[in-house]
């Protein structure tokens, strides 16, 4: 079969390089696609914003399934348009992505569902949302209530700087996302995610990771879209991944379900685990980036099958298989991400890097110019590794990152030091 895969970042890569094993490929397309994912796929010059081009390209290259990486595009409808036209989709339709597209949606549905989540208001006036934080006081959680690229979230310990958030809001530094905010209780615990495959009826759970948000060592600094991660995440007992399930993960799919908007893809569950339980803090309608890189690494099963099954409502008839062995990414970064950042600037010693068989370099923010790899975002790099412990699987990763030339990006030097400590104990 030929797939069409949309999106250009670390994690459309990943996919991209699981996609490409599957017997079940013949070609595989990527639009737009990146330096990285031009190695096992061909590069689309396509607007995949411009949904009639999408399904126009599909029909002229006989493409049957198209793979929706990034939220954008979902939050748009482009699984629905797709449908409509007869092409089959990985990942939510329009109604369903608002649990990513809508922090004050998902709010609605955990209220529906009686999910455990933090305690809340949501507003679309500013002098209502400065009048409930200063009732509340700090610490407390401001969200811009839609999409913001990772970066619409304050947790805010002080209350000037939860004032500030609710104004940076409504004064649109995260345009449409911010006409509306959520301002929750501040959880304490510690954060996990969970992922789950769903088909509108069935939930296929699959392995945990935990991400490092923060910008710099020692979780400071800003959030941002992470800077690392790794799998499995030991904090996520046997117990607590059941609970979830029961709690928060089911509770969700069949109130989607009932109404009538049935959810089929990824549900990414970013959890608090605090001392009465998980909490869900947000939901994701797709892979988490950088936490799918690693979920790749450690797949067994096809990936290629787990979509059509969940394309298909046919969940309950397959099985997803993990390597036992311990999967973490570091996040190569352009300097002064995620603030302002230059593009452009080369990037050497990738081959050299990769020669390592347990570690392999998904490219996020990279092109191709005139045969050299160049910075084209952010974000730029996610160096990733195997090893059967978290120490030998973050060594192999600094190790790789350390024979990379590009004096213009920045790593946090940290990744996995919550798992280290379980570890060691």
């Amino acid at each position: 079969m030929n797939i069409l895969l949309i999106g250009s970042g670390g994690r459309e890569h990943a996919l991209a390089w699981a996609i490409s094993n599957s017997p079940l490929v013949e070609t595989l397309y990527a639009a737009p696609g990146n330096a990285g994912v031009a190695d096992v796929a061909q590069l689309v010059d396509l607007d995949v914003s411009d949904h009639a081009a999408v399904i126009a390209f599909c029909g002229a290259n006989n493409v049957t399934f198209v793979v929706i990486g990034p939220e954008a595009p979902l939050v748009a409808g482009l699984a629905d348009d797709l449908a409509a036209a007869g092409i089959k989709a990985f990942g939510p339709s329009q109604a369903g992505a608002q649990l990513e597209g809508s922090k004050a949606f998902t709010k609605g549905v955990c209220d529906e569902a009686g999910i455990p989540t933090a305690a809340y208001g949501r507003f679309a006036d500013k002098d209502a949302a400065l009048a409930y934080v200063r009732q509340q006081g700090a610490p407390i959680v401001v969200k811009a209530d839609g999409l913001a690229a990772g970066k619409g979230v304050v947790v805010a310990l002080a209350l000037e700087e939860a004032l500030e958030a609710v104004e940076a809001c409504f004064e649109g530094s995260f345009g449409a996302a911010g006409a509306e905010v959520v301002i929750e209780e501040y959880l304490e615990g510690e954060e996990a995610s969970f992922f789950v495959l769903s088909d509108g009826t069935h939930g296929l759970p699959l392995a945990t990771a935990q991400d490092h948000k923060r910008a710099f060592d020692g979780d400071e600094g800003p959030n941002t879209g992470g800077m690392g991660a790794y799998s499995p995440a030991p904090v996520m007992t046997d117990a607590l991944i059941e609970q979830t399930i029961q709690e928060i993960i089911t509770p969700t799919i069949a109130t989607m379900a009932k109404r009538g908007t049935p959810f089929k893809g990824v549900l990414y569950a970013g959890l608090m685990l605090t001392k009465d339980g998980p909490k869900l803090i947000e939901y994701n309608t797709r892979f988490g980036d950088p936490e799918c890189q690693v979920l790749m690494l450690r797949l067994k099963d096809d990936i290629v099958t787990l979509m059509l099954a969940s394309a298909d409502g046919t969940l309950d008839k397959v099985s997803a298989r993990w390597h036992d062995d311990v999967a973490l990414t570091v996040v190569m970064a352009a300097n002064g991400y995620p603030g302002s950042y230059d593009k452009g600037t080369e990037i050497r010693g990738l081959a050299d890097a990769a020669n390592d068989p347990d570690v392999e370099i998904f490219h996020a923010g990279t092109k191709a110019v005139d045969g050299k790899v160049v910075a084209n975002g952010g974000r730029v790099l996610n160096v990733t590794a195997r090893a059967k412990t978290v120490r030998e699987a973050q060594a192999k990763a600094y190790e790789a990152i350390a024979k990379i030339d590009w004096p213009e990006g920045f790593c946090r030097k940290d990744i996995g030091w919550r798992a280290l400590e379980k570890e060691a104990q």
